[in-house]
Formats: structure tokens, C-alpha cells, sequence
């Protein structure tokens, strides 16, 4: 199963992708992950990344997919994976189906997790996450047992800068001119679903079993 997640900041994509791994044991891609690990590594793609990174610009599209390449050839992929993160336009879109249709891949679904901007607002400005393992906690829906601290690996949790309601609004409006397009491209792709994330994260879970399935 290979699998991509759409949605706004907020949207739940990373706790529904950790969820989807979960269940049915393939590895969550993301890019951010992939590029600090490249680096850390010192290969020839980090190397080029890191190029970049060090002076605050973007990494190209043709390294990240090179990076993404790379990942999904290891084997734990060969059983499917979950792309978090990317692709983020329709260039991005292009060159990954290129790619994955190089290594005689397909994307099985496309799951746009749809979230109104207020919902958006109120997730992100309560949300707080753990900086050691990703886990990812909200003040009112998700609260962790001890305040301040992770159920998972005990690490102190922390609110991210951009987290606060006029960068939220700036961001989703890179999102819509950005981002939202691709909806359009993977649905003339057949593989579009979209689901409602509205409600308990179990209850988003059940919907985006429904359109997985």
C-alpha cells in the first residue's frame, strides 16, 4: 500500500500517517526526516542538501526527490509506504510521478484530510509537541497525562514558533495557492479521497480506513 497524505497545517497528517504505520506496518516518508538523516549521514544527496540548508534557501525539488528515491528503495518500503509532507505542488507532483513510474511504482490513494481554517486555528495554537520523539499533544483533545511532558518518552514538550494565529494564516494561504492545486491533479489520477477531519482522532482514523481499504 503507498500511500500520499493532503491536507492544511493542522490537518492531522502526521498523527494519522504514525497511525497508518501502525496499522498496517509501513514506514511514514517524511521529507524532513529524510533530509536531516541525509545529512547527518554525509551522503552525496545531504552533502547538496545541506548546500542549501546552511544559507536558509529551499532544497530543490530534484534533490528531495532524489533523497525520496532513495528512501523508498530500501526494503522496508517494498510492502508500501506513507508520504508525509510532499509532495507540496504540482511541479513536486510531476516529478515524483515520473519517478515512481521510472521504478514501476504507482500511488495507491491520496488522502486529502479536509479541516476548515478556524478548526485549523484551534488545533495549532493548543498543540504541543515533543521535540525527542514527534509525539504530537493538544491542550483540550489530546492533553498529556503530566503537563508539559510526553506520555511517550518523557521528553518536554514545546510549542512550536509558527504556531501562533497570523503565521497559521499566512501559512494556509501558501497552502491554498500552493498546496490545494493538487487535489485537482490526483483526482484526474483517480486516486483522490477525501475525508472529513473533523472529530476525535479515532474517528478521522476510521474514515481514512474506509477510503484506504
Amino acid at each position: 500500500m503507498r500511500l500520499i497524505l493532503l491536507g492544511p497545517p493542522g490537518a492531522g497528517k502526521g498523527t494519522q500517517a504514525k497511525m497508518l504505520k501502525e496499522k498496517f506496518q509501513i514506514p511514514q516518508v517524511s521529507t524532513g526526516d529524510i533530509l536531516r538523516q541525509a545529512v547527518k549521514d554525509n551522503t552525496e544527496l545531504g552533502i547538496q542538501a545541506k548546500s542549501f540548508m546552511d544559507v536558509g534557501q529551499l532544497v530543490p525539488d530534484d534533490v528531495v526527490i532524489g533523497l525520496i528515491k532513495e528512501r523508498i528503495k530500501q526494503a522496508d518500503c517494498e510492502t508500501g509506504f506513507i508520504l508525509d509532507g510532499f509532495p507540496r505542488t504540482i511541479v513536486q507532483a510531476e516529478k515524483l510521478s515520473e519517478t515512481l513510474t521510472e521504478m514501476g511504482l504507482t500511488i495507491d490513494n491520496v488522502v486529502d484530510l479536509e479541516v476548515d481554517a478556524e478548526e485549523v486555528i484551534n488545533r495549532l495554537t493548543g498543540r504541543s509537541t515533543c521535540p525527542d520523539c514527534g509525539g504530537m499533544f493538544h491542550e483540550e483533545s489530546r492533553p498529556p497525562k503530566v503537563p508539559g511532558v510526553c506520555d511517550g518518552c518523557g521528553g518536554t514538550l514545546a510549542q512550536r514558533q509558527d504556531d501562533n494565529k497570523d503565521t497559521i494564516l499566512k501559512r494556509l494561504e501558501v497552502y491554498q495557492e500552493s498546496t490545494a492545486p493538487l487535489k485537482q491533479f490526483y483526482k484526474k489520477q483517480g486516486n483522490l479521497k477525501t475525508v472529513i477531519a473533523r472529530g476525535s482522532v479515532e474517528e478521522i482514523f476510521s474514515r481514512v480506513l474506509e477510503m484506504v481499504k
